[in-house]
């Protein structure tokens, strides 16, 4: 479930080699970039939309374990001078940008611990490693396309990744449940005072609007981290990670609106904000 991969806008869901979905917040926060930068993210994107869709596929486990390790390899051979047709569109964004492999690997990791077993109420070192290979790793493959230096970029894939993530995993409770999967941390849990082990039970559990507000918070806190670090950088650097942190926020303060008592309406980024947002961003 990765944060980059999912915004929530309703827009119909492309295959893994097309463009983002027209008026997603992804393909309007990377259609302000540069072209260069802009076809580099699409193939970034398209990489993560691949091993994501497989992680999240229905199929046999063994098989979906079988194709995350077929890219495993093909990004392997990537950076070992031995092209595979998976990472065509990745060669050139790895050699104008200096992509690290240990990134794309990362992501990999993140999809296969949620085809290894469905992740339910992990402790907090798990879910903090699951953001960190789901949501931050592809915000330090983003960052080096943004060309922002390497300090300012690590701190703000840590902090911005952090706060999708979490929105991510607060937006998509119900349909996360479906899949058999519940990120909430067990500690969470523990502290809301939920002791059982049904996700279901857990979901309809009258603690889990005071547990999820503490989560948001945290959200929030990563939001407000992110926003100092872009604040000090140049307004072209950070143009599409600000306007991808405006959608998310929106998306975040609305949940925050609506609460987590079931049932639960869905929620979805705002249109109107997102379009203000790339005009506020996207010019200058």
């Amino acid at each position: 479930m990765s944060a980059a991969m999912h915004d929530g806008t309703g827009a119909a869901e492309p295959a893994a080699t097309d463009l983002p979905a027209r008026g997603s917040s992804f393909y309007l926060g990377m259609r302000i970039l540069p072209p260069h930068q802009r076809e580099a993210m699409y193939a970034v994107y398209a990489f993560c939309r691949e091993v994501d869709d497989i992680a999240d596929g229905a199929g046999d486990r063994g098989l979906r374990l079988a194709r995350l390790m077929a890219w495993r390899q093909a990004i392997q051979g990537l950076y070992r001078g031995q092209p595979d047709p998976k990472t065509r569109l990745l060669e050139e964004p790895v050699r104008v940008f200096g992509l690290l492999e240990a990134d794309f690997q990362a992501v990999i990791d993140g999809m296969m611990m949620d085809v290894e077993r469905d992740i339910r109420a992990p402790d907090r070192a798990t879910f903090d490693l699951y953001c960190d290979r789901v949501a931050v790793a592809v915000g330090l493959l983003s960052v080096r396309i943004f060309e922002l230096p390497s300090e300012a970029g690590q701190t703000l894939s840590h902090h911005l990744g952090r706060a999708l993530q979490i929105t991510n995993i607060l937006r998509d409770l119900d349909e996360d449940l479906a899949m058999g999967r519940l990120y909430l941390p067990r500690e969470s849990l523990a502290a809301a005072g939920i002791a059982t082990d049904d996700a279901t039970a857990i979901l309809a559990h009258p603690a889990l609007d005071g547990l999820c507000r503490g989560l948001a918070r945290e959200a929030a806190a990563h939001f407000a981290a992110a926003d100092a670090i872009m604040n000090a950088q140049p307004r072209r650097k950070v143009r599409a990670p600000r306007l991808m942190a405006a959608a998310y926020r929106s998306v975040l303060d609305r949940l925050l609106r609506r609460g987590w008592v079931a049932p639960r309406e869905r929620v979805r980024v705002n249109r109107r904000a997102l379009l203000w947002a790339v005009l506020r961003y996207g010019i200058g």
